[in-house]
């Protein structure tokens, strides 16, 4: 009877490994997974400072997502313009601001009536507009030629992107569809251009906000950190590893990546034996549970240097309609309320919630030495767009 008990758990033992490494493969954390283990993004706070806890929400924002009609598209950006409000208007940061969504929105799904209604709540100060782009099999120069056009509709058009005060070009950030930076996919799909960082760079934008992308292939091995990527024009991919962003250091590179926490769920078990991966995405499948919230914070992103100002940046795909009473909802309502009670006491934690440019602009100033609340430095290098009321264009 002995002997069979050891068979019998040699082989769930044998099962259980084989089930571990498939999984592994699968969802291909090999890549990332000996960065998680070193866990060297830490740095212990020094007793007695106040921590700044820097909440940013992006959104790989697409109405057109499943390729609906117009009218559910339309349905779908009034769902926000309605309900973003309502869901904000109770909630402050440590400097009396409310949360902001920074809408990513996607240059091949433009549609003047979507960013009109999106600008409104620009205006109300609960959102900021970025760049999207999904795209296969690209050139170089239609790459150009996509983003120098449309960031200067919305720049014109919207007043929705800050210009370069001395160039005038149009300054944005950029979420890659697909998650293909830099033509990073195995299989060469979802982009095509090698140079894409350094294209990025030279057509106006400041930050990468696409990662983490695990389980995608286009994970890099690179995890939980802000750093900057150097191009090689030559391959692939190139935001594989990179420099980190320290106080007193200074730009390298071609791009700045600025990426949310990535680990493990060992709350959240497959088959009750392994941990899912925490990639930072919210959705009604992985909602914005306080236990959750408690882990990105822990993960503890920041500006080597400055251990207590806190980067957790979170990122979903808001137009999609099974989401958005999570987003818009009672569960998203019970996490900013969970992130004023418990990082907000003013002693210990200071809350701020930031959009994709207030947070790249804290990051310059910690880079540069700055001290003190971030918060005055939500404006630091990149200027606010005025989403004021411009007259449009002839389409």
């Amino acid at each position: 009877m002995t002997t069979t008990l050891l068979w019998f758990g040699l082989i769930i033992l044998v099962a259980a490994i084989g089930m571990g490494v498939h999984l592994i493969r699968k969802r291909n954390v090999a890549g990332w997974f000996s960065a998680w283990l070193r866990q060297d993004w830490r740095t212990p706070v020094p007793a007695g400072t106040t921590r700044h806890l820097l909440f940013c929400f992006v959104d790989h924002y697409e109405p057109a997502w499943g390729k609906p009609d117009h009218a559910r598209e339309c349905a779908r950006v009034a769902r926000w313009r309605e309900d973003l409000p309502r869901l904000c208007a109770n909630h402050r940061d440590a400097d009396g601001r409310p949360p902001v969504h920074s809408f990513f929105y996607p240059e091949e799904e433009y549609r003047p009536e979507h960013l009109d209604s999106l600008v409104e709540l620009c205006r109300l100060g609960l959102g900021e507009i970025e760049i999207h782009l999904h795209h296969d099999g690209d050139t170089e120069a239609a790459l150009r030629e996509k983003l120098s056009r449309f960031t200067e509709l919305l720049a014109s058009r919207h007043d929705a992107l800050p210009r370069d005060p001395q160039s005038g070009q149009p300054r944005w950030a950029f979420i890659h569809g697909n998650w293909a930076l830099d033509n990073s996919h195995p299989d060469g799909r979802h982009c095509g251009v090698n140079n894409e960082l350094i294209v990025l760079r030279e057509e106006g934008c400041y930050a990468d906000f696409t990662f983490p992308a695990a389980p995608d292939p286009c994970q890099p091995r690179t995890i939980n950190r802000i750093y900057y990527a150097k191009d090689d024009p030559q391959r692939p991919k190139s935001h594989d590893t990179g420099e980190r962003v320290r106080v007193g250091g200074q730009a390298h590179g071609d791009l700045m990546i600025i990426q949310g926490p990535l680990g493990l769920r060992w709350n959240s078990r497959k088959f009750g034996i392994f941990p899912r991966i925490e990639n930072s995405d919210l959705r009604t499948v992985c909602g914005p549970t306080p236990d959750r919230i408690d882990a990105w914070v822990r993960t503890g992103i920041h500006v080597h240097g400055r251990p207590e100002w806190i980067v957790v940046k979170v990122h979903t795909h808001g137009a999609e309609d099974c989401d958005m009473d999570t987003l818009l909802g009672a569960p998203m309502d019970a996490a900013y309320t969970h992130l004023e009670t418990r990082y907000n006491d003013g002693r210990d934690w200071k809350l701020h919630y930031v959009s994709a440019r207030e947070t790249y602009n804290i990051i310059k100033a910690a880079e540069a030495g700055l001290e003190g609340d971030p918060g005055q430095y939500r404006d630091y290098c990149i200027a606010r767009p005025r989403y004021g009321n411009v007259t449009p264009a002839a389409s």
